[in-house]
């Protein structure tokens, strides 16, 4: 079976306005595992950061900062994953690797635009932490309500004006071939096949890596220095196991964001630096939102209580609605039944598995 490299350069191009996506593997046999493999992870990060903005919003004792940080957080984990998975998918069933250079455009404006939001978003949900728990007597002052809403405005224009600059830097490149060694239109991919016009697009990279990257970064490290030495200064050892699990998740999800896109930007380039920058890029645009609301959920108590809450309502009405279809006695009301049985024994088997304090991630 030929290569998917191959079939795009027996392709007859009149112009670069067309790309050819080569994902992870010129092996189109590898296609179906990593169609499955992508399809899994879309679905339950969907469903995951679906049900943690559910709980947040039915539960009116979550809606402060912290919260809202947290709901806005899983509404960029979803976009991360419905911007590359579905077109990726497409790619991978159909056999067709051709995208327009337009189609490009608009997926690397909201690759850059979701990127970017999430870099600030998690370094204001480092603020509030400190704010919590460094000056707790005026964590409400300091970030009020008003506040939040406006940070939050303000960190989603500025991943707009982020991405649209570098979007314009992006069309003033001229490129040589069109085969594009990613899982999407990466810009990084596209410097490596282009012939010039690259000079606009790396004053831009560097001062977003200033701006969106290295202060972020410094001031979430010296915010977390600063907890850290407030929590050691706490005599009790329950008193500090208490007030470190208030940022633990956060911490968490920072290193796997941050230690993932250095190891991008930071790679060298070798054999195999091509395979090794999609994996790494699916780790923190892919697999992390993923992972993140599992982190919250299965660290923090009022997330958990939460989506117990919110499976014992659902299961109360599907219950009910089972009583009223199906009459005592008859063959439908013993299939349901059954299935009810059936149903219950696995719900109280996976909500054992939440409610477990020994299940750490």
């Amino acid at each position: 079976m030929p290569d998917i490299g191959t079939f795009c350069l027996t392709k007859n191009y009149t112009s670069f306005l067309e790309f050819c996506i080569v994902p992870f593997s010129s092996n189109l046999e590898d296609d179906m595992f990593i169609s499955n493999l992508f399809v899994l992870i879309y679905v339950i990060g969907l469903l995951i950061n679906f049900a943690i903005i559910i709980v947040i919003y039915k539960n009116d004792h979550l809606h402060n900062p912290m919260y809202l940080f947290l709901c806005n957080l899983s509404v960029v984990d979803m976009c991360y994953t419905t911007v590359i998975v579905p077109k990726l998918l497409y790619i991978l069933i159909s056999g067709d690797n051709i995208v327009s250079f337009t189609q490009c455009s608009i997926q690397m404006f909201f690759f850059f635009l979701i990127g970017s939001t999430e870099d600030l978003l998690l370094f204001i949900m480092a603020y509030d932490r400190f704010v919590a728990i460094c000056d707790p007597l005026h964590y409400h002052y300091v970030l009020s309500m008003k506040v939040c809403i406006l940070l939050i405005a303000f960190i989603w224009a500025s991943g707009c004006l982020n991405s649209l600059l570098i979007s314009i830097s992006v069309s003033k490149m001229s490129f040589c071939h069109s085969i594009i060694h990613h899982f999407f239109c990466d810009a990084k991919a596209l410097t490596k096949i282009s012939c010039g016009g690259t000079e606009l697009f790396y004053i831009v990279m560097y001062v977003e890596l200033v701006i969106l990257g290295l202060i972020p970064f410094a001031c979430t490290l010296a915010s977390y220095i600063k907890i850290i030495r407030v929590i050691l200064c706490i005599k009790s050892s329950d008193g500090r196991r208490k007030t470190f699990s208030t940022c633990s998740s956060h911490l968490i999800v920072l290193l796997i964001y941050y230690i993932t896109i250095a190891t991008v930007v930071m790679m060298p380039s070798s054999k195999y630096s091509d395979l090794l920058e999609q994996i790494f890029t699916m780790l923190y645009s892919t697999v992390a939102p993923m992972v993140n609301p599992l982190i919250y959920s299965l660290r923090n108590k009022d997330i958990k209580k939460g989506l117990l809450s919110l499976n014992q309502t659902k299961r109360k009405a599907t219950l009910d609605q089972q009583e009223k279809l199906a009459k005592p006695g008859t063959p439908t009301a013993d299939i349901n039944s059954s299935t009810s049985k059936l149903y219950r024994t696995v719900e109280v088997w996976l909500l054992k598995l939440i409610s477990d304090n020994n299940f750490r991630v």
